[in-house]
């Protein structure tokens, strides 16, 4: 996994006060190799409650980890317990990496 332990602290813990300390985050795409390099930040938030306004939040959440990681890209996807299994959260599910 190509994240340090100082960005990791600052993805679980904008998600934590954004969405809840109940979320699970999950990193998944190209940081998840270790033999890649670049590549922006993919994650999937699992949340047990339902988010109002999930599209909003998951844009919320991904404006203030661009400006915290100094600009670095991060995509965000939240997975709540009204919102259906798309592939790609599958994909994240089989091959991420819990933070």
């Amino acid at each position: 996994m190509r994240l340090d332990a100082a960005t990791q602290n600052i993805i679980k813990t904008e998600v934590a006060n954004l969405i809840g300390t109940d979320s699970i985050v999950r990193l998944f795409g190209s940081r998840v190799d270790d033999n890649q390099c670049g590549g922006d930040i993919d994650l999937l938030i699992e949340s047990p409650a339902p988010i109002e306004n999930r599209v909003q939040t998951e844009c919320r959440l991904a404006a203030r980890l661009y400006i915290k990681l100094g600009g670095r890209k991060v995509d965000v996807l939240i997975k709540d317990s009204l919102t259906p299994i798309e592939p790609v959260h599958q994909q994240a599910l089989q091959h991420g990496v819990i933070l």
